[in-house]
């Protein structure tokens, strides 16, 4: 091993915003440096696990998720257990947001994408658990 991974790092225009956001979809407590308001985290107070949201200075252009000309250069993905998990957890990102894109439709197992409010998709993955 070369290094640890320390966060994965998401581009947005208002970082206190998305960051609020994941927030809400993980329970995870979000951090700031007041010296440098670019820059905000949400923190999983059990495992310190990260995710950062940095501020793009200039224009912010999205991802348009599935169009190859505006890829999506990463995204998330959230499991919850079954289906019916499933429709329960589109109802609150959705409330908390985010935009529906995608059902992939599956019975059992699958997944649904959806934009956060920067444009980023994510996915909610149901019935994988146990594949």
């Amino acid at each position: 091993m070369i290094a640890e991974l320390q966060c994965t790092v998401i581009d947005c225009p208002d970082p206190s915003a998305l960051a609020r956001f994941y927030s809400a979809i993980l329970g995870w407590r979000v951090e700031s440096d007041e010296d440098d308001p670019a820059w905000v985290w949400v923190t999983d107070p059990a495992t310190r696990q990260r995710i950062a949201f940095q501020g793009v200075r200039g224009e912010y252009h999205p991802p348009r998720w599935p169009d190859p000309g505006h890829p999506q250069q990463m995204h998330l993905d959230f499991d919850v257990a079954t289906r019916e998990d499933v429709e329960r957890a589109q109802a609150e990102v959705i409330a908390l947001g985010a935009t529906f894109l995608h059902d992939s439709g599956g019975e059992k197992s699958g997944f649904r994408v959806f934009a956060d409010p920067a444009g980023h998709p994510f996915c909610l993955c149901y019935g994988q658990s146990s594949l």
